[in-house]
């Protein structure tokens, strides 16, 4: 470890800057965000640094460092040198040196006893990051992704949690039943709660969860609960943060076929993975039995991660599943994904909607409820002039083309076959309402794929060439 990484309280602290330009200046900004008394030296000042010195945010002497009287002056806390001149900045770090303060000396890690760390700033909560000096630019890459992981609710959550720091220290007598109280309550779906801005909720549950923890000083019943995550269109890269966080707080993770090996692979390794993948005529698990796999999970207290293909509520049957949850009184969260007709179409340059030739898009399954004989409205959707999206359509393509046809649609009308839309292995075929279910025969066009019909097919000549 070259630099011990520590949190150092400045506020009413006297610190210095040394120069007058844009580095310093940013550096006299840190430091006053951290509650410093900021003094200046520098000769001249600049245009960011003035205007910190004018709303009296900074005391400046009007002096070379080399000039000042430094024993009249307050001690600081620490220094930060940022002038450009490397014999003014090695004097002031040999100053500070002899003197036992803290020097650092900006963009020269051979003058400096600290640095500064690329900051993610969530106040109350600050996570610094550094590369030892060594590459500021991949710091500023890491901390832009960390930004990303990071939503800025965090510090709301880190303040109500320090309210009840008190209070679960004096109900809960040893560090470890502390410490589990917290592993249990901290779940993801309270985080969430927190970061949509619950706080009077998420506060209410916290307490009641100390309440019965207090009053059964032995183990801390776990309570389990079920995410249901849109794990997208199937390129792992479309998974949304918020996916990926609550993903890795799973200790089970219950996936589709649908699902890309790489998102199954973000969860711990130490997570549970059961495959419950349907396809047509071969169901692993039939939907109730899924169903009550989720709560059986869940009652044994585990977090379980529900995985499918695109959004859960967008022919996921999320909704069956989060009713049988809601009946049994588990908590279930939905994370919603992107939608397989939104993430394909556009990865295969198709607009779903576009003002020359679509003002709306209809999104239609193919694929017939076991038992039932539900029939699509082909008159409505010939009518409207809609671009339609239809999953799981490729068994039944004769049958949409003959309902469409029936009601007048053109024959001509554009149709896009996608098959493993979004992924390096994407395939897309343009043919038309009348020959596109013989294509489907004649390229052997598999399942996962979806059908697009509507004329916003002919905008994608301008921007993707035909596969």
């Amino acid at each position: 470890m070259d630099y011990l990484p520590i949190f150092i309280k400045l506020q009413q602290q006297v610190c210095w800057v040394i120069g007058g330009g844009t580095i310093a200046a940013r550096k006299a900004s840190l430091l006053l965000e951290a509650g410093a008394t900021v003094t200046v030296i520098a000769p001249l000042v600049k245009d960011e640094m003035a205007r910190l010195i004018e709303q009296g945010q900074c005391q400046w002497i009007e002096q070379s460092f080399s000039d000042v009287d430094l024993n009249a002056l307050t001690k600081p806390k620490l220094i930060i040198a940022a002038t450009d001149d490397r014999d003014t900045n090695k004097a002031v770090y040999q100053w500070g040196e002899s003197a036992g303060i803290l020097v650092n000396v900006a963009d020269q890690t051979d003058l400096c006893r600290f640095i500064l760390p690329a900051i993610i700033d969530r106040a109350p909560l600050t996570i610094a990051l550094s590369t030892g000096g060594r590459s500021p630019v991949l710091a500023r890459i890491l901390k832009a992704r960390l930004e990303a992981l990071i939503p800025a609710g965090f510090g709301r959550i880190t303040e109500l949690l320090g309210q009840f720091r008190d209070k679960v220290k004096a109900s809960l007598p040893t560090v470890e039943k502390r410490k589990d109280f917290w592993e249990e309550t901290l779940t993801p779906s309270l985080i969430e709660q927190s970061l949509q801005g619950d706080l009077d909720g998420a506060a209410q549950q916290i307490q009641q969860q100390l309440t019965q923890t207090a009053q059964n000083q032995q183990a801390i019943t776990t309570r389990g609960e079920v995410y249901l995550i849109g794990a997208g269109p199937g390129d792992p890269e479309l998974l949304t943060l918020k996916a990926q966080r609550f993903l890795q707080q799973a200790d089970v993770v219950v996936y589709d076929k649908l699902v890309a090996p790489e998102i199954v692979n973000l969860a711990r390794r130490e997570a549970e993975r059961i495959f419950v993948g349907k396809s047509r005529g071969n169901h692993t698990l039939p939907q109730e039995q899924i169903n009550q796999r989720l709560v059986e999970l869940a009652k044994q207290g585990l977090k379980v991660a529900r995985l499918k293909g695109g959004d859960p509520y967008v022919f996921g049957r999320g909704g069956e599943e989060m009713a049988t949850l809601q009946q049994q009184g588990i908590r279930a969260t939905v994370i919603p994904g992107i939608t397989a007709a939104v993430g394909c179409a556009a990865s295969s340059g198709i607009p779903l909607t576009h003002r020359d030739y679509a003002k709306s898009v209809s999104f239609i399954t193919g694929h017939k409820k076991a038992g039932d004989f539900e029939e699509v409205d082909y008159g409505r959707l010939a009518d409207a002039g809609d671009t339609m999206v239809f999953y799981m359509g490729l068994h039944n393509a004769p049958k949409i083309r003959t309902g469409l046809l029936d009601k007048d649609m053109a024959a001509d009308t554009p149709v896009a076959l996608i098959e493993n839309g979004t992924c390096p292995n994407q395939k897309v075929w343009i043919t038309d309402l009348q020959n596109f279910p013989d294509t489907i025969l004649e390229k052997n066009v598999q399942s996962p794929a979806l059908i697009v019909i509507g004329d916003v097919i002919k905008a994608r000549v301008s921007t993707v060439s035909a596969a």
